[in-house]
């Protein structure tokens, strides 16, 4: 099934707010199968708002938008829906009750533009909206379905996934099977990994599709299958599943639609480890990707957020010879970093970074960019120098994956060793 989606909002288009709840309709729906037929993002103007529904309606039978709901002036979406549709703008009483408690929830007086969220159109029906003030408005047309949501990305988010997309899904029941699998690989470039699955990448059924999602530091691999029988279907997914399982060999991390900081997790908890981090460059990220994971507290002791060299030597035990001879980005100066998170913390493995993020900062030998990443565990040290491009929140984003990455290979290794008696 194809869904369109029309992002409304001039905040949009001069750059002061990004869309994000498109990218978040379409990873909702994608388990399902269901596609993405379009994305446009439009003005808070009427004939572009109208434009962009026909167009939208002419690519799927579903259209989702959001944003254009708040109350005030240049939010006209609801004006315009009530055009297309027909009906009138009446009050809706379970909305405004619904906005009361919210207003009153958040020990907020309810004032008469806040009430004007419960004026909807009498031609839709309405979703009471959890997690906002803004009503969700369902329309049903023989073009097709269209549902409006808020543009704050929490409310869409949720609400999307917890009430709009099940009833979507009633609506538009299918009998088809498709199913996802992904694998995280990682030490491989997209060519070169594309280069050694080529043959067997040709000799997939016509219901397999291959797709490679490159991310900072690492490659998702998502194998795609559909059909009619679902006993069938399976069974092939299973043996293209197992022949590329063996093909990545050591450059598979994960199998799942994992981030760096979820398999670290994975693999800390399959062995009991607990973790630690020590950042320069980094600032907090690690360990901010890593608490950003439910249940991560199993596993997850603290981190040390070491700036200065004065910090790295005082809750670090840094050497002060080291920083001196080998300066503070170096692969030594981030190994005693990582043992001193360890011993700090009492963690059992601990990520350290120490690097130049820019613009400033960098010299011949040692650019904007560099990055050294060490792991420590169970007092053995592994260390790496990374040189990565882009602006400084793109090194930034990279140090943090290759350091989780790092860290959950580190473990991976250590149990194969054990296992295998190497």
């Amino acid at each position: 099934m194809k869904v369109s989606v029309i992002a409304i909002g001039d905040e949009l288009l001069v750059g002061q707010v990004t869309d994000t709840n498109s990218g978040t309709i379409a990873r909702t729906i994608a388990p399902a199968g269901w596609q993405i037929a379009g994305v446009q993002v439009v003005a808070d103007n009427r004939n572009e708002i109208r434009n962009a529904i026909d167009k939208a309606f002419a690519q799927a039978p579903i259209v989702l938008t959001t944003g254009g709901l708040g109350p005030t002036k240049d939010d006209i979406t609801k004006g315009v829906l009530t055009e297309i549709f027909g009906g009138n703008l009446v009050e809706n009483r379970d909305v405004l009750e619904n906005v009361r408690s919210i207003m009153t929830a958040r020990g907020l007086e309810m004032n008469a533009l806040t009430a004007g969220q419960a004026i909807v159109p009498s031609s839709c029906s309405v979703i009471n909206n959890k997690l906002g003030t803004a009503p969700l408005m369902w329309f049903d047309s023989p073009r097709g379905t269209l549902v409006a949501m808020p543009g704050v990305p929490f409310e869409t988010a949720g609400m999307f996934e917890s009430e709009v997309f099940p009833r979507l899904l009633d609506k538009y029941h299918s009998d088809k099977c498709i199913l996802h699998n992904t694998f995280i690989t990682t030490g491989i470039s997209e060519s070169a990994l594309a280069e050694s699955l080529d043959k067997w990448e040709s000799s997939l059924p016509e219901n397999l599709h291959l797709a490679y999602l490159p991310n900072a530091g690492y490659i998702r691999l998502r194998l795609d299958s559909t059909g009619s029988d679902r006993s069938a279907t399976e069974k092939i997914t299973r043996n293209a599943c197992a022949n590329l399982i063996e093909l990545l060999g050591d450059n598979l991390l994960a199998i799942g639609d994992l981030t760096p900081a979820q398999i670290l997790l994975h693999e800390a908890a399959s062995c009991g480890a607990t973790i630690a981090t020590a950042e320069s460059c980094t600032g907090g990220n690690i360990a901010a990707a890593i608490t950003a994971i439910p249940g991560s507290s199993a596993n997850m002791l603290g981190g040390i957020v070491a700036y200065s060299n004065d910090i790295k030597v005082k809750l670090l035990g840094v050497s002060p010879e080291t920083l001196s001879e080998k300066g503070a980005v170096s692969e030594e100066t981030a190994g005693q970093m990582a043992l001193g998170a360890c011993t700090a913390t009492g963690a059992d493995l601990a990520m350290a970074t120490s690097g130049i993020a820019g613009p400033d900062g960098g010299t011949p030998l040692k650019p904007v960019g560099t990055v050294c990443i060490a792991v420590a565990y169970k007092g053995k040290v592994r260390t790496t120098t990374m040189h990565f491009p882009g602006n400084r929140a793109r090194i930034v984003q990279r140090a943090v994956n290759q350091a989780l990455i790092l860290a959950a290979s580190t473990i991976k290794e250590q149990k194969k060793t054990l296992k295998f008696g190497k």
